[in-house]
């Protein structure tokens, strides 16, 4: 039975794909005095260059795509949230919240450190992706931000490639179809396997990442020789430390604000949760140790967290929101673009409601972040870095997202007096 869940050994066969790239490409960079330039740039383009472009033509397909349908089926099982009332108010309040605050310390951490990857050798900013606005406007001015959120042809966004329109279409979708779908006989399960679907096609091109990885590290690595990694990990390490930093202020903020509870005990209850999401890399797979343990040892009833930990699964990605801000920000430096106030605005709301849309599976974020770069014009060039070393990074940022599950699950029991502080503190 096929089932929805990454490819064993991924992250080794990633790694193994990475290592055997920069090494062929090194070899190659190093010696080129021992080989003609014809065969040199053959190898090149139409080995590594070419192989990467094709991974990257193959995340970009499925795109639009997995990002209607996954927020035509996130919103429209909204309906049930809404028959809980205020618990689905807080707990889908406070999952927004938090995301907005992630990605918000992302982008505000990476422009004190100054994050940049100029030194990659990549196009620049194709402000072509943008024009589906009017003549003469700016195509970052929040007048051109505005229109294309609001597409006067449903089909043209989708054509145009317009992320924001295309978003706010499946918003609108999702909606018309909850408040429809009694009458159009559970339409909503149709997209519910559309959406199972195109999961799983993403799930059949990361099983690909080991040969893409190969190529698009190989064709970093002949242009710009083993230079690149200086660039990279400055990424990689503020990445841990946005991610680490969340972890620790924004959870223990909430925790003891809102619930007045004591966080060193709350993460010290948590680590067999953590390692358990750090090793399958899945906020979905981790739902019934995270149950447990909200349950039997937080103390929250399990009225409240058999609601909140598997929402929290669906919508609650702050580690993946972390990535994308800096991802977003890496990528802008590297076209050689300046982000923008609205630019940095849209990051944010993109994020947000990107999380609602992200698959509770390995590196579905990767996915997803095409969608924030293509709102902005940036194209997939320097994607094979990040995605070079996301697999690992992911492992991480599960474990940030299961920490903030069972963080509001804590908070929204404590509101509704259904949190037994006796269990909590002992």
């Amino acid at each position: 039975m096929s089932t929805l869940s990454a490819p064993k050994n991924l992250t080794r066969n990633v790694l193994i794909g990475m290592a055997a790239g920069v090494a062929v490409a090194s070899a190659f960079y190093y010696g080129q005095s021992m080989i003609s330039d014809s065969v040199y740039l053959g190898i090149q383009n139409y080995v590594f260059n070419l192989g990467g472009q094709v991974f990257k033509n193959l995340l970009m397909l499925v795109v639009v795509p997995l990002v209607f349908f996954s927020l035509v089926t996130g919103i429209s099982s909204l309906s049930n949230m809404v028959k809980l009332g205020s618990i689905a108010l807080k707990t889908v309040g406070l999952y927004l919240f938090t995301t907005a605050i992630a990605v918000t310390f992302a982008l505000i951490f990476g422009w004190a450190f100054g994050l940049s990857g100029e030194g990659v050798p990549m196009g620049e900013y194709d402000e072509k992706a943008l024009t589906y606005c009017i003549p003469g406007m700016a195509s970052n001015s929040i007048y051109c931000t505005v229109l294309n959120i609001f597409p006067n042809n449903i089909f043209g966004a989708f054509i145009q490639n317009n992320m924001l329109g295309i978003v706010f279409i499946s918003i609108l979708f999702g909606i018309a179809l909850n408040l429809t779908d009694d009458l159009t006989g559970g339409f909503s399960k149709t997209f519910e396997k559309l959406n199972t679907v195109f999961i799983k096609i993403v799930l059949i091109i990361i099983s690909y990442a080991p040969i893409g990885v190969f190529c698009l590290m190989g064709s970093y690595v002949m242009s710009k020789g083993l230079n690149i990694f200086g660039d990279l990990a400055q990424y990689v390490l503020l990445l841990i430390f946005v991610l680490i930093f969340h972890l620790v202020f924004t959870y223990s903020l909430i925790l003891k604000l809102f619930a007045n509870l004591n966080p060193i005990t709350f993460f010290k209850k948590m680590k067999n949760v953590i390692l358990f999401a750090f090793s399958t890399s899945s906020s979905a797979a981790t739902i019934p140790i995270t149950l447990k343990t909200v349950t039997d040892d937080l103390g929250v009833k399990k009225d409240v967290s058999s609601f909140v930990v598997p929402v929290g699964a669906t919508i609650n990605m702050d580690g993946t929101a972390i990535m994308q801000g800096l991802a977003t920000m890496f990528v802008a430096s590297v076209a050689l673009y300046d982000l923008t106030l609205v630019d940095y605005m849209q990051i944010v709301l993109l994020a947000i409601i990107a999380s609602i849309g992200t698959a509770a599976v390995p590196s579905a974020g990767i996915i997803t972040l095409t969608l924030i770069l293509g709102s902005l014009g940036l194209g997939l060039d320097a994607i094979g870095l990040i995605l070079a070393v996301d697999r690992i990074l992911d492992m991480l940022r599960t474990s940030i997202n299961v920490c903030g599950d069972a963080a509001v699950a804590c908070v929204v029991a404590n509101s509704e007096d259904m949190l037994d502080k006796n269990i909590f503190n002992k």
